[in-house]
């Protein structure tokens, strides 16, 4: 394991929201649901790593056809935003029946349901050992939450961030897709810029390289082994 990844004290994990969807086709698969709050309290309970998620909203809103018949972008995405509020609710009541502390806190204002983003709050949320959810991206149209992600680990100081995949890492070919495709250990954000390998976004990762945040690959399913020795995955970093 790289040793810049070991024992970590705060991280940032980003999920897609099309992993909540497990084995169904659309929405919220609660078996999948429930043992991802599992992972997420061992994380923040019993590794004692402070935790934030930015999660997506794939799984409930999917822009693709809208966008087709024309509707305007900027209010597309906000009503996508509107499906990463709910998604944190879902993963915010999941985490709570284990007893485990978290607040959800929104990007846009949404009182009812979230705290508004504040970075000192959500700093002193994380010292007192409470799971933060970011929801609503950045609050922003054009922005996705790869973007989000990456800004919400560089403010709150995350020693690095985690991209959650259906795969075990970072492929230069859809490995569902191609049974040749190779599988990078290892990767310089420069090297995933300039070949265009779909790690996140292009704007977050040069965002990333910017700021020199590493992050690290891997599979949805092994989410409690950050940390350890037995973390596999793709570590991305600046050189």
């Amino acid at each position: 394991m790289n040793k810049k990844f070991q024992n970590p004290k705060r991280v940032l994990l980003k999920l897609s929201g099309q992993a909540l969807q497990g084995s169904k086709d659309y929405g919220i698969d609660v078996d999948f649901l429930n043992k991802l709050a599992q992972k997420l309290v061992y994380l923040s309970k019993y590794s004692g790593i402070e935790l934030v998620v930015v999660i997506g909203g794939w799984n409930i809103f999917r822009w693709a056809q809208l966008a087709k018949n024309g509707l305007d972008r900027a209010m597309w995405d906000y009503m996508w935003m509107m499906a990463t509020v709910m998604n944190g609710i879902a993963i915010c009541d999941a985490v709570e029946k284990f007893d485990q502390p978290v607040r959800v806190m929104s990007a846009i204002e949404i009182p009812s349901v979230a705290e508004k983003f504040i970075k000192r709050r959500a700093e002193k949320h994380l010292t007192k050992s409470r799971i933060v959810l970011c929801v609503a991206g950045t609050g922003n149209p054009y922005n996705t939450t790869d973007s989000a992600a990456v800004l919400r680990a560089l403010e709150l100081n995350c020693d690095y961030m985690i991209k959650w995949t259906n795969v075990d890492g970072v492929y230069d070919k859809d490995p569902n897709k191609n049974k040749n495709a190779k599988k990078y250990d290892s990767l310089t954000l420069d090297k995933a810029l300039k070949d265009e390998i779909r790690v996140m976004d292009q704007h977050a990762i040069a965002m990333a390289k910017e700021e020199w945040l590493p992050l690290f690959v891997c599979n949805i399913n092994k989410i409690d082994k950050i940390g350890s020795k037995d973390m596999t995955g793709t570590y991305v970093e600046k050189v």
